[in-house]
């Protein structure tokens, strides 16, 4: 098992922002992007990390960045290449780190949805909407919609992000960029989907970010991984319940279970559940890969 890496330190970069999992530092004109073992449920940065996470955050951004290259570019320069000033650094950034094009971050979290799951869930059985979309009656839990749909939300720098209609997002950021935004989203969710089920993964959900460079759209952040997306087991599924999943679900049902009231400090995770917790994110990345995580 390779290091578990809680938070970097890289005494002589410039740190720009810790995020809930990742640290972001400059490095000339480009950004270095680590990916720490962090892991955050409900908005809260849990005290516990979760050993390989930061590498499988990685490593399946960048097979979904080289995969779905064709269309549209992502910010990759290297993720094996890094600037003299990075000497020293190795066992931190091994695996877990991506030196990435510098963009204007477009303020909209790019949400697909495949399944009737999470907050769509919620909202549907209230409004018969999700988003302010309208859905056909009679949907159980966990079904697939007719159509993938793409429902926005803020991005928040700190707390919850919010959803929003396609029409505040058109009003936010103008009508072409929202038309492109939505059509790039749609495009990559059903090639993964499509990509991902054979392989035994159904992609009920993900969420993009988008970056622009001299007015091109830019993927970036992160692809399609168990932090950003909901993965269920393709041999497990049913319609009418909820789903076993890949991804943090596992930790937020164990958080559930023991009532924790979702404000911070967070509980420490017993060792079943970090455990349980790695086995799922590594699983994914093979079932996605066609080989182990190295």
């Amino acid at each position: 098992m390779s290091a578990v890496v809680w938070e970097t330190n890289f005494p002589g970069l410039t740190l720009l922002s810790r995020g809930k999992v990742r640290d972001l530092y400059q490095i000339d004109d480009d950004l270095l992007l680590v990916a720490t073992d962090r892991l955050s449920a409900f908005d809260v940065v849990l005290p516990t990390p979760i050993p390989d996470k930061g590498r499988v955050l990685t490593q399946l951004s960048l097979f979904w960045f080289e995969t779905l290259r064709d269309i549209v570019p992502n910010h990759v320069l290297s993720a094996t290449e890094f600037p003299a000033q990075t000497r020293g650094f190795g066992e931190q950034l091994a695996g877990r780190s991506m030196l990435c094009r510098k963009t204007n971050p477009i303020p909209i979290e790019c949400v697909v949805r495949g399944y009737l799951a999470g907050s769509g869930w919620k909202d549907y059985r209230v409004t018969g909407k999700v988003c302010g979309i309208p859905l056909p009656s009679g949907l159980r839990e966990s079904e697939r919609l007719p159509a993938p749909i793409f429902t926005p939300s803020t991005k928040a720098s700190a707390g919850h992000d919010e959803n929003i209609s396609f029409d505040e997002t058109v009003a936010r950021i103008g009508g072409e960029q929202a038309e492109k935004l939505r059509a790039l989203s749609l495009e990559i969710y059903r090639r993964a989907a499509a990509y991902a089920e054979p392989r035994g993964i159904l992609l009920a959900d993900t969420k993009f970010e988008f970056g622009l460079v001299d007015n091109e759209l830019i993927w970036i952040d992160e692809a399609l991984t168990p932090d950003s997306s909901r993965f269920w087991p393709a041999d497990d599924y049913a319609a009418g319940r909820p789903q076993p999943s890949f991804d943090k679900q596992y930790v937020r049902d164990y958080l559930e279970r023991i009532g924790w009231n979702k404000l911070p400090p967070g509980p420490e995770l017993p060792s079943e559940v970090v455990t349980g917790t790695r086995d799922k994110y590594r699983q994914a990345y093979l079932l996605l890969t066609g080989h182990e995580l190295s």
